[in-house]
Formats: C-alpha cells, structure tokens, sequence
C-alpha cells in the first residue's frame, strides 16, 4: 500500500475520537479505592477550607497595631490545635499560638516564636509586624460553593486527600472500562513452557496487559489463541458479550493465517486498518456490535507503540476521562537518525538533560520486533510523515514516556 493511502495519524486519531463516546455507568466507590478512577461528576466545597482564621506557625498571637519594638506583651494564655483559646484578646496583650490552633478573637498576627524573647513572664517583640502575617484566612484555600475537581479528571493521591480535607468520604466515578485481549499465532508458546524450534514467547500479551493496567481498567485475558478460524471466532464472541473493548495482537495483515481481520469483517465492521506510522502501519479499527475493536501489529515494539499513541487516547475518552495532548519538548540528536517520508516515526531514544539543553540518541535497532530497544528507552523521538532523515546536531521533537510506558 503506498503512502497516500495510508491514513495520518491525526486522521485516525480524530476518526476514532469522533466515534466513541463514555461509558454512561457510574458508582460510589470510598476514597480508600478511588486512586486512578475517572471522576463523574464535579465536586464542590460544601464549606471554607481551612474554616477559621488560624496560625500558620508556632508562636504569638497579637493585634499588629499594638506592637511596638522593645515593649512588652502580657501573655494572656495558650491556643493549641483543636484546642481553641476561648477569650478575646486583651490590650497589650498576646497568646501562645501553636500551628493550625485557631486565631483568638481580636488577634489579626502571628509572631514566630524565634522572633521574640521573654523578660519576666512578659513577651517582646524587637520589630514592627504587618497585619496578617503567619495568619491562614478562612476560604483561603476554597471557598464555600468552589468547583474543587472537574468531571473527567483522574483522581490522584493529592486529589483524593483534598477530597477528605472536605469531609467526603465516598465519591461517583465512572465504572471501568472491561477490556478483552488474546493473542495469535501457531508460532508463540507462553512464557515458562519449554520453546519448540521456530517458535517464540508471547511477549506481546505481557506487556499489553500491563500497559492497560496502568490505566485502571478491567483486563479480560481471553489467552493464547492457535491460527483456527473457529478459536478466534469463539474469542470474539467472548468479547462481544463481556466486554467494551477487544484488543488483539497480530493477525490484522493479509497472510493466509491471519485470520483476525476475517473475523472482524464477519462479526462486525473494519473502519479503517493502515495508519501512516512506524511502528505499527498495519494496525486495524471497528466494532462488533457493542464492542470497540483495536487490532495492534503481531511485533511486540508495533504493537506497545500503536496502544501507547493510537488506542490510548481512544481509551480515556471512552473510560470518561479528559484526553490532553501528549507533552512534547525539543531536544539536539546526538546521532544520525534515517528516515523515509511517508510514514510518522516513533523511533525510540533516551534522552537526558545538560547546561546546554536536552539531548537524545537512539538505543540500538529500530527494528519493530526487538522490545529492548523500547525497554531501555525513555522517550519517543517524533520525526514528522513527510520528514526525512535527521543529521547528529539538529533539533527534534521528543515526547517522553507517559504512565503507560513508565
């Protein structure tokens, strides 16, 4: 196929993005198993954080316009944290404050206790202070009503103790994605078995299913699968009953025994299956019935690259998750990197940061079957379809790994 009829990958990604839409169900699950799961609706701050005025340090609570440097403040009585001082302040007067403790009425400052010295049971302060220093304000934080997290976000450890510093204690997320993988090929013996003559370890099925994980997502591992119409056709039924998405690897070419992209067009429908990009040219799209269908290359590099840059994003959207572009900087080759124009190139690289800048260089073969050269690497160096090969010195564009990858 050359490469005008080969789809850009923009092209595919907008296609695929265009077509999906979130899973609709939703849960209440407790922040104890809330890590990574996508938020379904926004949350709001039902009150002020932090609720009160309180002290920001461990020191003296005072009114700033009665200070005066070299004078003495009669220490009225302690405020700890959770143990509020229940009078007003006095004139001339201060209290003990410990951080967090609440700000006493008619207080507006704190003074850090190694800014003062005690004479006689008496307080001085050297120094003038302003108005509000070391004083956390109520609502600085949120306030009352304040969006708080967005519908879509993925919910981190901070989000998740922000959540709990307002009081919530269970949360509506989105239910996870179920997603079914299989491999193929008479070829491929599972790890751990003895290896035949001409045959190889599954790899691809690994490192797949531990990509998806980090997505949060539930993997139905439908196994190893022999080159027969009928084992792969039973897979496929499988994953139209039980789940959202079926990814497979390999099979999606035109060799006599690639049998998965026959099972597609029988049981549902090819949207599109050559993408403009190396890795992973031969990489198929579409949908049985209710089930979304990814069809990633049988080389174990082709295939984590096309999961990585094309399903993915897919993924998030369907999971109700918000999809961002991939964080891409610019770095200085140290090597020579060969190309052709016609295809998006993901080559593999490391790249590493100086005085000067960033650099990077590639790892080793390209080749899409050798895993080592993405295992080692920490980055993606992005050379353009239409771009050829890049001399040692110039600028690139690099995109590090992202969760999946790391």
């Amino acid at each position: 196929m050359t490469a005008s009829l080969l789809l850009p990958v923009a092209d595919a990604l907008a296609q695929m993005l265009a077509q999906v839409s979130p899973v609709s169900e939703t849960e209440q699950v407790p922040l104890t198993q809330a890590l990574d799961r996508v938020l379904a609706e926004p949350v709001l701050a039902s009150f002020d954080v932090p609720g009160y005025d309180n002290s920001a340090m461990d020191g003296y609570a005072v009114r700033a316009a009665e200070v005066k440097a070299g004078q003495a403040l009669t220490l009225q009585g302690s405020a700890l944290a959770g143990h509020a001082f229940a009078a007003a302040l006095a004139p001339q007067s201060c209290v003990r404050i410990m951080t967090g403790a609440v700000l006493p009425a008619g207080a507006d400052t704190v003074i850090m206790q190694e800014q003062v010295r005690l004479q006689d049971g008496k307080v001085i302060a050297d120094f003038v202070p302003k108005v509000g220093e070391n004083v956390r304000k109520a609502g600085e934080n949120l306030k009352n009503g304040q969006q708080v997290l967005s519908a879509g976000c993925r919910l981190t450890a901070p989000q998740l103790g922000l959540l709990a510093s307002l009081g919530i204690a269970n949360v509506a997320v989105r239910r996870k994605l179920k997603i079914a993988i299989f491999s193929t090929g008479d070829e491929l013996v599972l790890p751990g078995q003895r290896l035949p003559e001409g045959h190889i370890y599954d790899s691809n099925r690994v490192v797949l299913r531990a990509m998806l994980q980090r997505l949060g997502v539930e993997v139905l591992d439908l196994g190893l699968l022999p080159d027969q119409p009928a084992a792969i056709r039973s897979a496929f039924q499988s994953a139209m009953r039980d789940a959202d998405v079926l990814i497979t690897s390999a099979g999606v070419s035109v060799g006599d025994a690639d049998y998965t992209r026959q099972m597609l067009s029988e049981l549902g429908q090819v949207n599109f299956w050559k993408v403009a990009i190396k890795p992973g040219k031969p990489f198929a799209f579409g949908k049985l019935e209710n089930c979304w269908f990814f069809g990633l290359p049988g080389n174990p590099v082709a295939a984590v690259v096309t999961l990585d840059q094309l399903v993915q994003p897919v993924l998030l959207k369907l999971a109700g998750a918000a999809v961002s572009p991939a964080n891409q900087l610019t770095a200085v080759t140290t090597v020579t990197l060969k190309k052709q124009p016609g295809r998006a190139d993901y080559q593999r690289g490391y790249y590493w940061a100086t005085a000067e800048g960033l650099f990077v260089k590639t790892l080793g073969s390209q080749s899409s079957g050798m895993l080592s050269s993405i295992a080692n690497a920490n980055c993606y160096i992005v050379l353009p379809q239409d771009s050829g090969s890049v001399a040692s010195g110039e600028a690139v564009t690099i995109q590090p790994f992202g969760q999946l990858l790391q």
